[in-house]
């Protein structure tokens, strides 16, 4: 998930988080329609998956999380981190 300037979280999969990030930054023509208007911030969260079938589907269970749910998942990812 990538924080946007609105404190809103886009959530999508690549299997390269560091250049989708700077995509959606720096490259209008491949920066997610969602970025359009707001600016892609930073990694908020990220989880590993063994191939595209089972990272879409984490997406779509994302996706779902209401927004406070969302934050708590970031939260915790986050604290995981420190």
């Amino acid at each position: 998930m990538i924080r946007a300037s609105d404190n809103s979280l886009y959530t999508g999969i690549t299997t390269d988080p560091i250049r989708r990030l700077s995509e959606h930054q720096n490259d209008k023509k491949r920066q997610a329609k969602y970025f359009k208007g707001r600016q892609a911030l930073n990694i908020a969260y990220l989880e590993r998956a063994e191939n595209r079938s089972e990272a879409s589907k984490i997406e779509v269970k994302l996706k779902k999380l209401s927004k406070a749910r969302k934050e708590a998942l970031v939260s915790a990812y986050l604290s995981q981190l420190k």
